[in-house]
């Protein structure tokens, strides 16, 4: 494999961007090697600028359900393109995908697109904190909810892969209004929030975690939460930013029956473009200004380009089959990994759920934060290094999600157990 391009723009990015990287996860510190610089991706496959292809299980971290350069997104936006690229007022095209979005989870009744996951996140927790007039914040250790100063409390994903405990910068008098709890512990849950009744305007969450790694809700978690937030008058955000229309058309919510106060979306809707969304119920969503006071806004938010290719994305992935499609595959390749593992000998626990998963290198449970940080990196950087060899490209990091997606065939799926299967034979000679 020949990286000698990689090598050379990362030289030469490491001069003008920190870390050579825009966003410090690819870097790929944790898995002891450089980062590889793409070229350009197709369907399930990635190639990097030296010309080497790789099946992809990163998916850009989520959003491409469909595969790269699905031939619908990529005409959705090449026709609007020409029509210009941003106009920094109202398009047709946010009418037509607020109207799909909102037909497609259950709890929307009006959503506000934004152009990241984090502008979601923040606006979420701002619209909660104005509706209840309370200032704190509860959250769960290990998930991740993007880089706004009052998320980096125990926060998943990037913070963890680099050894960061939180982040320099973030004032103390906003991190007071946080709690950060653990995931998956109803006892905590229901102490903290009747304790803390009168102060908290909200708990936001990850209705299955993605950021330390997937974990899947236990029985009863999110269902206590729901009950437990009504009561208490406590606003209830679900994060679904990787699992909106990911886990079924509907997210999280739709698979699990859960209707949350408030919901934040981003990544999958805009079919790989920068977007993001909060929405909800209409007298929360009304507080937003102009209709309210609680203020947000954004030059770029319901961009056409973005608009047009969630839209495209949004039409393919509602077709009949679609996921239960997606399910089989994704449950195939889940079991054949699992033998593998078995077979090998290697210590791994595999969580998934729909068609995301991560393979902890550990041989005990992985049910929250704490026992998701017992996994072995080391041994994870190696199968990581192991596969980027064979040609197959995971997430540069323990603690994130392989994703498959409809491009995803047999054919490459097999390779990539072949690889697999290779890998873990080394880490057990």
């Amino acid at each position: 494999m020949k990286t000698e391009q990689s090598g050379l723009f990362f030289s030469r990015a490491k001069k003008v961007i920190p870390g050579g990287v825009n966003s410090p996860v690819r870097a790929c510190k944790s898995v002891g090697c450089d980062p590889l610089f793409i070229q350009s991706a197709n369907g399930c496959m990635v190639t990097d600028v030296d010309g080497n292809s790789y099946i992809d299980f990163v998916g850009s971290w989520g959003p491409m359900i469909l595969g790269h350069a699905h031939p619908d997104v990529i005409e959705a936006i090449s026709n609007v393109a020409q029509r210009g690229t941003s106009f920094g007022a109202p398009t047709p095209l946010e009418i037509e995908l607020a109207e799909l979005v909102c037909d497609s989870v259950p709890s929307l009744e009006k959503v506000r697109f934004v152009s990241s996951g984090t502008e979601a996140t923040m606006s979420a927790v701002r619209l909660a904190r104005g509706y209840t007039g309370r200032n704190m914040v509860v959250k769960f250790d290990g998930c991740y909810h993007g880089h706004a100063d009052s998320f980096l409390v125990k926060a998943g994903s990037g913070i963890i892969t680099l050894g960061i405990p939180g982040s320099p910068g973030v004032p103390e008098d906003i991190v007071k209004n946080t709690l950060s709890i653990p995931y998956n512990n109803i006892d905590e849950l229901e102490k903290t929030l009747r304790a803390r009744t009168t102060d908290i305007a909200c708990v936001i969450v990850e209705p299955v975690a993605g950021n330390m790694g997937v974990v899947v809700p236990e029985i009863d978690f999110l269902q206590t939460l729901r009950a437990l937030t009504a009561e208490l008058g406590i606003i209830l955000i679900f994060d679904e930013v990787i699992t909106g229309f990911r886990l079924a058309l509907g997210g999280a919510q739709e698979r699990f029956g859960i209707m949350p106060d408030l919901t934040c979306l981003g990544k999958i809707i805009g079919g790989g473009l920068p977007v993001g969304a909060y929405g909800g119920k209409q007298e929360i969503m009304d507080q937003v200004a102009p209709d309210g006071p609680v203020y947000q806004a954004g030059t770029l938010s319901g961009n056409p380009l973005a608009m047009a290719a969630g839209l495209a994305m949004l039409k393919v992935v509602r077709r009949p089959n679609f996921y239960a499609e997606l399910e089989e595959k994704s449950d195939w390749f889940a079991g054949k990994l699992a033998r593998l593992a078995e077979n090998a000998d290697v210590p791994t626990v595999l969580n998934r759920i729909g068609s995301m998963m991560t393979c902890f290198f550990t041989d005990a449970p992985v049910r929250d934060f704490t026992t998701a940080m017992k996994a072995d990196t080391e041994l994870y950087g190696r199968h990581f290094r192991q596969m980027l060899a064979g040609g197959v490209w995971l997430a540069p990091s323990q603690f994130e999600a392989a994703f498959i997606s409809a491009a995803h065939d047999r054919t490459c799926m097999k390779k990539a157990l072949t690889e697999i299967e290779s890998s873990f034979k080394k880490i057990s000679a």
